[in-house]
């Protein structure tokens, strides 16, 4: 079969019958995880990448252009990052795209181009780049293309020797990181890789494929704000809400969109709303507002594109039917009319209203406690996730977003979170934004202590950086699959005691198994042991542990902290 060129409307196909072959597949590329710690996988967090971005395609017209499949593409993986893995998928989407987007037609030469600018793009967004994983599958593909440029004009006999090398590359990664071959599996992000790519190459080997991309109901990270807010508040009058329009959308961009186009831009939206976020880069531009004339909005936005993913929710009518659906909280609606609960409410929410500041904080957390803690040092907006749920480069620049400050903090607290928060300050143009180097939430604290106000920015994330490495930090899980590492045999449900990426300590009782943790942990210059107990778990536990280490080692002291976490029964640091 011969395929000398392909169109927009191929690529497109190509694009969403990847993103269901990676879909389908994710749970197998879930069980190449090495460490088997209950986290946000690989193979979930490369699907959430690409099917934010396959959503968008799918949206578009099976007549729409390269230039418009390619933004798609490229604008909707950026925004839907999620993990490490997903950062360098969508770099390497990125790269590809920008190559193509400018053709009618993609031949031969066109694709390694593509290919070897993918691979360039992805080993940019990577500080340490390590071989034997995703960006070395993808090195090896790009290689192969070179090879074949000139020598076939044929794309399927390209495309599939590509795929069959970086198949033989990929079995050869164990023996590239040690880690892989301990556990006995390969590199989870080069196999999650080359299931996307397989389903890519169905298209052109005209098999039968499924292009139907399932979209769920969607909810911005806003709105979820809004109507939790909603939830916890005293029902009030429809006629109270001042702006009663939800407005969503997103421009494909046909012409460039300046800094000064999106301040003016923004100005203009915030005369007729309030609400409002704005996340932009050089391809999309998504917006969402409250406002009474939703129209306004729509217009102005034709002015730099067409328009897709478009949402309009009539705030008033959800909330009469709240109104009718939660008659139970009459008794609130009563309490309300006390004037002191009123004028209380009333002073709080003055109070809550966003402020500009010199220096300001956003903190990836995970349980109440966490939480509370993070707030009392000072941090200005929390997103919720961590390891099971890794916050995506979109949830992080609508934080950015919210917050007027000349100078913004983010602390990922995990070291699968760092590509994204680095990419979201990459795109929060008009931002000054510092990402801290804090890998896990006990970093997270120390940093938060580190920082001197009044200090020079750049001063205060070296000091900050300099806090967070300065502890040892432990955790305390379970395990969630069978595997060896560090020449230790795993099993399901263990319980592992981890400091860095090497398990010290395992065991099936909780208690004991953070006891030896800690031991391992500690050193003749340590002094202070910090816990922080998990949802499953209470004070009298974490007081257990501290007494059993706390018999051994006299000279340390210990502070014990409700951090509400789910999946970590203990975060650990010691000083």
């Amino acid at each position: 079969m011969l395929v000398k060129t392909i169109d927009a409307k191929t690529v497109r196909k190509c694009f969403l019958a990847g993103a269901n072959a990676l879909d389908r597949q994710k749970d197998v590329v879930n069980e190449l995880n090495v460490f088997p710690v209950p986290d946000g996988d690989t193979g979930t967090n490369m699907t959430m990448t690409i099917m934010s971005a396959a959503r968008e395609v799918a949206d578009l017209d099976e007549k729409a252009d390269m230039k418009a499949v390619c933004k798609a593409i490229s604008g909707g993986s950026l925004k839907g990052a999620r993990g490490n893995s997903g950062v360098i998928l969508s770099q390497l989407l990125r790269g590809f795209t920008k190559i193509i987007q400018n053709e009618k037609k993609v031949n031969v030469h066109t694709l390694q181009v593509a290919f070897e600018r993918a691979v360039e793009q992805a080993y940019k967004a990577v500080m340490k780049p390590k071989e034997g994983t995703i960006l070395t599958v993808a090195r090896a593909g790009a290689e192969k293309a070179y090879e074949l440029d000139g020598n076939t004009d044929n794309i399927l006999e390209m495309c599939n020797a590509v795929i069959l090398h970086m198949e033989d590359v990929l079995e050869q990664t164990p023996d590239m990181l040690p880690v892989l071959k301990d556990a006995g599996v390969v590199d989870s992000g080069g196999q999650g890789l080359l299931y996307f790519l397989q389903g890519c190459l169905d298209v052109l080997m005209g098999k039968d494929v499924d292009t139907d991309i399932f979209v769920p109901s969607h909810v911005s990270a806003e709105e979820q704000t809004a109507r939790r807010a909603a939830a916890d508040m005293d029902v009030v009058a429809a006629a109270d809400i001042k702006f009663g329009y939800c407005t969503e959308f997103i421009i494909l961009l046909e012409r460039e969109f300046t800094h000064e186009d999106e301040l003016d831009f923004k100005s203009y939206l915030t005369s007729i709303g309030d609400s409002l976020v704005c996340v932009a880069d050089d391809e999309v531009v998504k917006i969402h507002v409250h406002t009474n004339d939703p129209g306004l909005a729509i217009q102005r936005a034709l002015e730099f594109g067409s328009l897709t993913r478009m949402k309009i929710d009539n705030m008033r009518e959800e909330h009469h039917e709240r109104v009718i659906k939660n008659s139970e909280q009459k008794a609130a609606e009563e309490k309300l009319k006390d004037r002191d609960e009123l004028s209380k409410r009333e002073a709080k929410e003055e109070q809550s209203k966003p402020k500009h500041k010199t220096d300001a904080f956003i903190s990836i957390s995970a349980g109440i406690g966490i939480s509370d803690i993070f707030t009392d040092l000072g941090v200005d907006v929390l997103i919720e996730g961590g390891q099971t749920m890794n916050p995506s480069t979109e949830d992080i620049l609508s934080a950015v977003d919210r917050i007027d400050a000349d100078h913004i903090f983010v602390l990922p607290n995990n070291s699968n979170i760092l590509l994204a928060a680095n990419q979201a300050a990459e795109l929060a143009k008009d931002k000054e934004v510092y990402v801290v180097n804090t890998k896990n939430i006990p970093e997270g604290v120390a940093a938060m202590l580190g920082f001197i106000e009044g200090n020079d920015p750049k001063d205060n994330l070296e000091s900050m950086n300099e806090a967070a490495s300065a502890i040892k930090e432990g955790e305390v899980t379970y395990a969630v699959r069978d595997t060896q590492i560090d020449g230790k045999e795993i099993h399901n449900g263990d319980i592992m005691g981890i400091c860095g990426k090497k398990i010290e300590a395992l065991g099936e009782d909780i208690t004991d198994t953070t006891v030896e943790l800690i031991k391992a942990m500690l050193d003749e210059d340590s002094e202070l042991v910090t816990l922080y107990y998990g949802e499953d778990l209470t004070e009298e536990d974490a007081a257990k542990v501290a007494s059993k280490v706390g018999l051994e080692r006299l000279d340390v002291d210990f502070e014990i902290h409700n951090g509400g976490q789910p999946i970590y029964y203990y975060f650990i640091s010691v000083e």
